[in-house]
């Protein structure tokens, strides 16, 4: 990758941070502003849309807000333990995160260990919590092709075997995945993996023949599995069965009507009360649309908007200064983020099929909890270490400045 400015680098701004001071750290206030934002919400909406089921099955209206209480707790806990730890390190060991992420989605399909929640089984029960390793597996998927586009870049760029390699592990992932079933995390998984290798600078026959061949696969697997074609069915017309197959989504965008410009008010959702399943999980932001409107809609769609274009300028600058592995991490993290928001809200309007995939940093769920902050974690290390680069850069250009 070339600089903006069409220079090489210096040596010194390649370099990786090996130890940051945490007295002179700085993070990207904004940014994380915005992710707080987000944590606050969704802890007010989970609680909100969650008070009436969880009253009726458990005796306790707070029952799942303290849990995701304590999964926020934990996830920023971890983040604050993650964010000190050198990129390098994550490079290093980038492979064996993979690995270790394909054998957990092998132990979900054992008899006996794992669970199974509405058909699926995506969990493995760890007694207070149930881990779901798909949604672990997003990232180390990214840290792992960061790793790969760092190492065979010039190889990916020229060859076709070096763009068929991590294809072929994709593959893998993906059929492991189906067996859950969990079309959505594959879905996700294949589509911020095709961004990385489109910004790692693969061949663009490469790159669509292979979108080709992912979309016809989805097609596929969408016509020959009875479900999935009743999904895609009610999502083209839901009111032709609107208490059947059609239900979900005729309740949610019920929810979005109801909301209006300004909302019913926080806990005054109609929809959430045994008509809207999965409303504090899947479906929460269409309980957020009808207690907030179309004023907190657009809220909340406009502070991801803002943690992309933060995390995308992080990830342009690690790439000016040649921070290779940084800069893909940055990228490969943004665009799962972001595109699983963008399918969750799209699910909740009625413009996407039914994905079952939770919207980050705001869905109940410890697993998705604990992998969006994981995320943001490694988003904050990279702009870090951006930083401390940067400095570095400008007193190499000050000192030849001087010279002169």
């Amino acid at each position: 990758m070339a600089s903006a400015a069409g220079q090489a680098i210096p040596r010194t701004s390649r370099k990786p941070v090996q130890r940051v001071d945490t007295a002179t750290a700085q993070f990207d206030l904004p940014l994380l502003i915005a992710v707080f934002a987000l944590l606050a919400f969704g802890l007010t909406m989970v609680g909100s849309a969650s008070i009436a089921i969880a009253d009726r099955e458990l005796g306790q209206p707070f029952y799942y807000l303290i849990r995701q209480a304590i999964y926020v707790c934990l996830g920023v806990g971890i983040a604050s333990a993650i964010v000190w730890i050198p990129l390098y390190m994550w490079e290093r060991f980038s492979a064996l995160l993979l690995i270790s992420g394909i054998l957990l989605l092998v132990v979900v399909l054992v008899p006996g260990i794992s669970q199974s929640i509405n058909g699926s089984t995506r969990w493995l029960s760890l007694g207070i919590i149930n881990l779901q390793p798909s949604e672990f597996m997003k990232l180390f998927v990214i840290v792992y092709l960061a790793g790969y586009l760092v190492r065979r870049g010039e190889e990916v760029r020229t060859k076709v075997l070096g763009f068929l390699k991590p294809m072929l592990i994709l593959m893998l992932i993906a059929v492991l995945l189906l067996m859950e079933p969990d079309l959505g995390a594959a879905a996700v998984i294949f589509a911020t993996a095709l961004g990385m290798m489109f910004l790692g600078g693969v061949r663009l026959w490469q790159f669509g023949v292979l979108l080709m061949m992912v979309l016809s696969a989805i097609a596929v697997l969408t016509i020959t599995s009875p479900y999935r074609l009743e999904r895609v069915t009610a999502f083209l017309n839901p009111w032709a069965d609107p208490f059947n197959s059609g239900f979900q989504l005729t309740q949610s965008l019920i929810a979005f009507g109801r909301g209006e410009w300004f909302g019913l008010g926080l806990g005054s959702s109609i929809q959430k009360l045994f008509y809207l399943p999965e409303a504090h999980t899947d479906f929460v932001f269409a309980v957020l649309a009808e207690e907030t409107g179309l004023f907190g809609s657009v809220l909340v769609v406009s502070l991801f908007a803002f943690i992309a274009w933060r995390a995308f300028k992080i990830a342009n600058k690690a790439q000016y200064l040649g921070l290779h592995f940084a800069a893909y991490l940055a990228f490969g993290i943004t665009l799962w983020l972001c595109m699983q928001a963008f399918i969750n809200i799209g699910v909740n309007m009625g413009v996407l099929p039914t994905k079952g995939l939770t919207l980050p940093l705001m869905s109940y769920g410890g697993s998705s909890m604990l992998a969006s902050c994981m995320a943001i974690a490694l988003l904050l290390r990279v702009d870090i270490e951006t930083r401390i680069a940067w400095l570095s850069f400008a007193g190499v250009k000050s000192e030849r400045g001087s010279r002169r």
